[in-house]
């Protein structure tokens, strides 16, 4: 993009302020600011003057109880298992967090669990993923989509601990898409005089960058017809359950979703039910006082079923949802700026950031089986340093279920 272009490009958006230092820059700074004013979609400030959708009709979602699962485990687990010999699933890990709210600098994945020995949160996924492979006797595909922050360090990880005895082959890293981020009155940020402000775009965008990073090639020339994706939050998680796999395989459903049931009616977790009859997420704050608390005959919360971010998608079906707009959630966040030739680190929110979410593919997937598991097996997010899903209550879990710490 020449000088020219970009400024009609942003002339026709009322953003001319981010040419402010143009005069000022290096012709290779030049060059940077004019690629990054062409991989800005302006598209996203709509977002700005457009309302909140409301709810639609939501209803309460069935699910295989826990006591099911258990009684047809076999039966899942040897339907899983062919599957996954026959190479249909792969993995993708959502490892763009930081690890700022657990007082570690870095990617949240590296964080250290370990009391007695050092035991990061990828290491103790990585140890889950392994018995799989002891299990089913195949590696299978594990991308690993980081964030502009946490890319250079993950790899780094996975290389230093020769990636964690898994055939590093079968590791694909790769960024997620970035989106510009805008001040409250809706001009887009630069961060410095060469350079606009981006952030990551949400989980939600992990398929759409994906393909946009080339990897479909792989899914495509390796017949994947499954893709297990989790959150990096959950030390206890379960990748590529087997018995999970084979359940949605059998139910005949486009997608799946591990579920807990929920403690109390305020555990902020998004619950798994029906919008308009297909499936959605709804998430903890979207639900009414009185939907939240509702409880059926047996004294059972209706609305009882907590997502843990660990999904199941079928591949055939997503490639058709590619070009579906997901929808953007605009965030007021603090965001660093220039003011002059100073740069300013504001601690009140001053701007907008834009992001999808994971849990809104599994609407467009048009159905979902919900897939009860025991929370305190399966379920142990690192949200905090203390307290609620903190690294105390996980390692309290982990020691729990026999992981030494």
């Amino acid at each position: 993009m020449d000088y020219e272009t970009a400024y009609a490009l942003l002339k026709k958006h009322n953003q001319l302020h981010l040419l402010n230092y143009y005069d000022q820059l290096t012709q290779k700074q030049k060059q940077h600011l004019l690629n990054d004013i062409k991989n800005i979609d302006f598209s996203i400030l709509d977002n700005l003057t457009q309302t909140e959708k409301p709810l639609g009709k939501i209803s309460p979602i069935d699910a295989i109880a826990l006591s099911e699962m258990r009684e047809r485990e076999g039966e899942f687990k040897s339907l899983g298992v062919q599957a996954m010999r026959r190479g249909e699933v792969a993995a993708v890990l959502l490892a763009g967090g930081m690890g700022t709210r657990l007082g570690c600098d870095g990617a949240k994945g590296v964080f250290d669990m370990g009391v007695n020995r050092n035991l990061s949160i990828f290491e103790l996924q990585m140890n889950t993923i392994n018995k799989v492979v002891i299990e089913c006797g195949v590696y299978f595909p594990l991308f690993i989509m980081t964030s502009e922050s946490t890319d250079l360090q993950t790899r780094s990880f996975f290389k230093e601990h020769d990636y964690f005895g898994y055939d590093e082959h079968s590791i694909y890293f790769y960024k997620q898409n970035l989106s510009a981020a805008c001040s409250l009155n809706g001009k887009i940020i630069l961060s410095e005089k060469d350079s606009v402000y981006f952030s990551p775009n949400g989980n939600g965008g992990w398929y759409s960058s994906l393909v946009k990073n080339g990897l479909d090639k792989v899914l495509a020339e390796r017949n994947i017809k499954w893709i297990n994706v989790y959150g990096v939050d959950n030390v206890l998680q379960r990748i590529c359950d087997t018995a999970f796999i084979g359940a949605t395989i059998n139910s005949g459903c486009a997608c799946s979703s591990k579920v807990v049931k929920k403690v109390a009616p305020e555990e902020r977790v998004g619950v798994l039910c029906k919008e308009d009859g297909l499936p959605t997420i709804v998430e903890y704050y979207e639900l009414s006082d009185e939907m939240a608390h509702l409880r059926d005959e047996s004294g059972e919360l209706v609305y009882k079923y907590g997502v843990i971010l660990n999904y199941l998608f079928n591949v055939e079906k997503l490639n058709g949802t590619i070009h579906f707009p997901l929808p953007v959630h605009v965030a007021k966040k603090s965001i660093p700026y220039l003011d002059g030739d100073e740069k300013m680190h504001p601690e009140e929110p001053n701007g907008y950031k834009f992001e999808t979410l994971a849990v809104d593919l599994v609407k467009v997937m048009g159905s979902c089986l919900a897939v009860e598991v025991d929370r305190e097996s399966e379920f142990a997010p690192v949200k905090n340093k203390t307290g609620a899903d903190s690294v105390e209550s996980a390692r309290a879990l982990l020691l729990k279920n026999g992981i030494a710490l």
